[in-house]
C-alpha cells in the first residue's frame, strides 16, 4: 500500500519502501515468466549441473507416472507422507520449494545452495535423476520423517486469504515460458483463472483494477 500510495499521490509522498511486495506484477507491465526466470537464474548461477538436473526432472516424473503403478513408485522414491494421486501434486510441491528457496536465498542458510549441494553430491554418486532431486529436497527440508506434498510452508488461513485476494484484487499473471526456465511450460490463462476464481470464491478477477486505480504504466 505504501508503494501504491506513492504511485497515486506522488505530490504527497516522496518515496516508499515495500518488502517482498508484488507492486507491479500486472498485465502488460511485467513479463509473465519474469518470476520463474529469476528463480531459474538463481539456481543456474549456483550450479549448472543443478539447473540441468531440475530442468530434465519434470519429463522423468511424467515418464514414471505414466507407468503401471507409477504414482506408487514416485510416492516411494520421494518418501511422501501419503501416496500421490496425481503427478502434479509432486511437481507443484517441488516448484513451490524451488521458488521459496530462491525468494528467501539469504544468509546464513542460502537455501538454493543447499538444494544444489544435495543434488550435486547425489550426482557424483551416479544416482539417477529422481534420486538427485530427492537428495536436493531432503537437504532443503532437513529433519522431516517424510515429504508432505500438501505442506507449502504457509498456514491454511494465509493461503486462503492470499488466494482470495489474488482473485478479487491482485490478479498477477504469473506464467512459465516454453524454453527460458528450468520448469515445464505453463502459460497464464486468464479465462481458466476466471473460472477458478468464480468457482472457489464467487468473484470475477479484475486484472486491471490495481493499475487503473493506483497507476503503474
Amino acid at each position: 500500500l505504501a508503494s501504491w500510495f506513492r504511485l497515486k499521490y506522488p505530490h504527497i509522498a516522496l518515496g516508499a519502501l515495500a518488502s517482498s511486495a508484488p507492486i507491479l506484477y500486472f498485465d502488460n507491465i511485467t513479463p509473465q515468466d519474469g518470476y520463474y526466470s529469476i528463480v531459474t537464474k538463481d539456481f543456474k548461477e549456483v550450479s549448472e549441473n543443478c539447473y540441468r538436473t531440475i530442468k530434465k526432472s519434470w519429463a522423468e516424473i511424467d515418464r514414471v507416472a505414466s507407468q503401471h503403478n507409477g504414482l506408487a513408485i514416485l510416492s516411494r522414491r520421494f518418501n511422501t507422507c501419503t501416496q500421490l494421486n496425481y503427478s502434479y501434486e509432486l511437481k507443484d510441491f517441488l516448484i513451490s520449494k524451488y521458488a521459496h528457496a530462491a525468494q528467501y536465498d539469504a544468509p546464513p542458510d542460502y537455501p538454493v545452495s543447499v538444494v544444489c549441494e544435495g543434488i550435486n553430491k547425489a550426482s557424483s554418486k551416479k544416482t539417477d535423476t529422481l534420486g538427485r532431486i530427492f537428495a536436493g529436497i531432503v537437504s532443503y527440508l532437513k529433519n522431516h520423517t517424510c515429504v508432505d506434498t500438501n505442506n507449502y510452508g504457509i498456514t491454511l488461513e494465509t493461503q486462503l486469504g492470499w488466494d482470495w485476494q489474488s482473485c478479487s484484487e491482485m490478479v498477477m499473471p504469473i506464467g512459465i515460458g516454453a524454453n527460458d526456465t528450468m520448469f515445464q511450460a505453463a502459460p497464464f490463462d486468464i479465462h481458466e483463472y476466471n473460472e477458478y476464481c468464480k468457482s472457489q470464491y464467487g468473484v470475477s478477477p479484475r486484472p486491471h483494477w490495481i493499475t487503473t486505480y493506483y497507476g503503474g504504466h
